[in-house]
């Protein structure tokens, strides 16, 4: 079984970081959680993942972990299923649009708001693959996502949807690290 790769699956997650600039969001630790939907085997590799991060012996998890954390990502189970992380985004990260989910080997291909709503398109090289997300802005301490990745995995067309959400938590990251761009 071959699943999409973690840059995929790590690009429409952070979709919505993506357009926190399109609306000003307050700076500070935010709560973002996502679901996969519409794909069964992504939801039983999801599963297995989870299975594996709960057997790892304590040492290696916490490497995990920190290796995470330097890059500004704390992870854990979201309620309902899914993936939960807590991120920081500074005053200037905001300002500067300094948020790293177009570097790599990902970008936006189109971008529209209307307002409250912001939608845009993406394309991936490695893995090939495309998608569009929607941001719905509940003012600016949250919002509301859905991602639709196309990819093609064994010669077949594979569609994965992502339910997205973020809310602020406080303006004290606390010992959460501001995002760190992969280098």
């Amino acid at each position: 079984m071959r699943v999409l790769p973690l840059t995929v699956v790590a690009l429409a997650c952070a979709g919505g970081m993506t357009m926190a600039r399109a609306q000003t969001l307050k700076p500070g630790l935010w709560e973002m959680q996502h679901r996969m939907q519409g794909d069964a085997r992504m939801d039983q590799a999801m599963t297995e993942m989870q299975k594996q991060l709960d057997a790892m012996p304590p040492e290696q998890r916490r490497q995990m972990e920190a290796m995470m954390a330097a890059r500004g990502v704390q992870t854990g189970p979201a309620a309902g299923g899914g993936m939960a992380m807590k991120v920081c985004l500074t005053r200037e990260m905001v300002e500067r649009d300094e948020i790293p989910a177009n570097r790599g080997e990902c970008r936006t291909t189109r971008q529209q708001r209307s307002g409250n709503r912001l939608t845009m398109a993406f394309t991936c090289t490695n893995p090939p693959s495309s998608g569009d997300t929607q941001v719905t802005f509940n003012g600016s301490e949250s919002y509301a996502s859905r991602t639709n990745v196309r990819s093609m995995v064994d010669g077949k067309a594979e569609t994965m949807a992502i339910e997205g959400s973020g809310r602020w938590l406080s303006s004290d990251c606390g010992a959460i690290q501001p995002i760190q761009p992969p280098k």
